[in-house]
């Protein structure tokens, strides 16, 4: 495995590379991150994993300088999942200027975790076009637990015409349930006990659904009470089309609930896709 830090040293590399899977992170890897590592297996010759903490994420409020930063570790695991070259550039590195052309995501990117979190999306579609161009690869993985950021990248592609073909990883959760996510370390030991709820009120509004219920919002609106009663703040618990991300209609088939809520200080995101009958 190779570890490069420097543009010019990758681009050197990966010059007469022609099949190349890539795997973007932002580091303090966990076994989603390392599945989709071994999933690269199967849509590449060349599997590439980025390490990159990208500022034009995060918020002014946001928890850029804590963001966790376990470079040695993450580069164990790298080598152990056969990775074969890891990109470790620095903000210079990516940013030798101010960014001052930002790709401007859909307006989809404006609700749901976008709604409280200003940018955000701009961000993740800018670095993942720059990341693109630098490495021209044939395939570039996601883990579905990042549902909206996937749909976006999928529609950035899509509609810019970006030669990746994007495949989505399952989310990896732990035995209890919680997806994993690497911020999850900031959960306090009773947090972490509660932090399956979440999941849990997700399961418990696809049951509802299929069986067939269809008042969307009253479902919403009573999963989030529920959470808040048992201590959780919550940002948003809504039904949507998987297949376009707009608010659910009742004949709809292909459905998603995606939630967000915080156990204190820490923001957890999950989200579930299923299928519900058609009305008669």
């Amino acid at each position: 495995m190779e570890i490069i830090s420097r543009v010019p040293e990758l681009r050197e590399r990966l010059h007469n590379v022609s099949n190349i899977a890539f795997v973007p992170t932002m580091g303090n890897l966990h076994a989603g991150h390392i599945s989709l590592m071994e999933q690269a297996r199967q849509h590449g010759d060349c599997i590439v994993a980025s390490i990159f903490v990208n500022p034009l994420q995060f918020g002014a409020n946001e928890d850029l300088a804590s963001y966790p930063r376990t470079l040695a570790e993450d580069c164990r695991k790298l080598y152990a999942a056969g990775v074969d070259v890891v990109f470790t550039p620095n903000e210079a590195d990516l940013y030798p200027q101010p960014q001052t052309v930002i790709v401007q995501a859909p307006p989809i990117a404006g609700e749901l975790c976008g709604a409280y979190r200003p940018g955000h999306f701009d961000g993740v579609a800018t670095i993942v076009l720059k990341l693109f161009n630098l490495l021209q690869p044939q395939a570039a993985l996601f883990g579905n637990k990042d549902f909206q950021q996937l749909f976006i990248i999928r529609e950035m592609v899509r509609q810019l015409n970006v030669p990746v073909a994007i495949v989505a990883g399952e989310t990896v959760r732990e035995a209890d349930g919680l997806a994993m996510s690497s911020r999850n370390g900031y959960l306090r030991p009773e947090q972490r006990v509660e932090a399956p709820r979440l999941f849990k009120a997700l399961q418990q509004v696809v049951k509802t659904v299929r069986d067939g219920r269809r008042d969307f919002k009253a479902i919403e609106t009573q999963t989030m009470q529920y959470l808040t009663m048992m201590g959780w703040i919550v940002d948003y618990i809504e039904v949507r089309s998987a297949d376009t991300l707009a608010a659910a209609a009742a004949n709809d088939r292909n459905l998603v609930v995606l939630g967000a809520a915080r156990l204190g200080k820490t923001r957890l995101i999950d989200n579930i896709e299923f299928c519900v009958p058609q009305l008669n």
